[in-house]
């Protein structure tokens, strides 16, 4: 009768013992937080740093016993302490020729002890994925104009093939380097927000939202009668003088047969710009500005 009733307490205790062990082991925890954005800039070395903040809430954690690993291609890496911050650990990948992509894990292992023993624990991180891109915008050089403006956006990866859209309305688009692009304003309606972005080989790129302001425009004559081979000057005059990159004045036509000119371009700093419109094969029509004063200027034009 003694014996079975050691017997029975000594399974409770056991019970409670491991019950009492597991709640402290549950207690254990060591977060793992990624610092490695998902979308990483292509750099020329092709080297990237991921980084994490391990932050060990371990009851008598052993010191020194903490170890933190990256597992990346099936490999398993040690991690160093940053400069960073506290409980930050990095590690500089080289990624291999012809790669765009990155997917790896975090690994912990460490050690905590409890009545006189040690255990080890390990700990890891689901797997993360990063894009290396190599088109993206550093900055856009203002973020408001009026129609006609040429602005131009920083950043790396451009191709001459890259076009700048307003809401999805192509702008045209000067490629100056892989690192820098200009555009110019497109016609669309004032006195509102676009959202900004690349288009081209390399997908579609968030730039960021430009406010398109109104600006006055006045034309001289308000109305052409040339005859065939006939040239007459058309100015262009504004009230403020262009900004810098100078002001594009999109002129279209419904009538390109009979309507002669160049681009209109009023210089930088300027408040006006002159052209020769001539007269080509007998007609009517007219030359339309949008973007301006009540939304657009238009221009008879009659050529005998």
């Amino acid at each position: 009768m003694q014996n079975n009733r050691f017997s029975h307490a000594r399974r409770i205790f056991l019970t409670i013992s491991a019950a009492l062990g597991l709640f402290l082991l549950a207690g254990c925890e060591v977060p793992i937080v990624n610092l490695t954005p998902s979308v990483i800039p292509e750099n020329p070395s092709q080297i990237y740093t991921i980084s994490a903040r391990v932050n060990p809430q371990v009851p008598n954690l052993v010191p020194g016993s903490l170890l933190v690993r990256i597992i990346i291609d099936g490999q398993s890496f040690p991690m160093k302490k940053s400069d960073l911050g506290a409980n930050i650990y990095e590690f500089d990948y080289q990624l291999p020729a012809g790669r765009s992509e990155i997917a790896y894990y975090y690994l912990v292992n460490y050690k905590f002890e409890h009545d006189s023993i040690v255990s080890s624990r390990e700990e890891y991180s689901d797997v993360i994925h990063a894009k290396i891109i190599g088109r993206y915008v550093l900055s856009l050089e203002v973020n408001r104009g009026p129609v006609g403006a040429r602005v131009s956006i920083l950043g790396r990866g451009f191709t001459a093939q890259d076009t700048v859209t307003f809401d999805g309305t192509s702008a045209r688009t000067v490629f100056e380097s892989p690192n820098a692009i200009s555009f110019f304003v497109p016609a669309v309606e004032p006195n509102r927000n676009y959202k900004v972005e690349i288009a081209g080989a390399n997908g579609v790129s968030s730039v960021g939202t430009f406010r398109v302001d109104p600006t006055a425009l006045a034309v001289s004559p308000t109305e052409l009668s040339l005859k065939h081979g006939e040239t007459q000057t058309l100015t262009f005059t504004l009230p403020t003088p262009a900004p810098t990159g100078g002001l594009l004045l999109d002129v279209t036509t419904d009538a390109p047969e009979s309507v002669i000119m160049p681009e209109v371009v009023v210089p930088a700093g300027s408040s006006s710009a002159t052209v020769n419109v001539t007269g080509g094969k007998p007609g009517s029509g007219s030359l339309f500005l949008k973007g301006f004063g009540s939304g657009e200027i238009t221009v008879p034009v009659t050529v005998k």
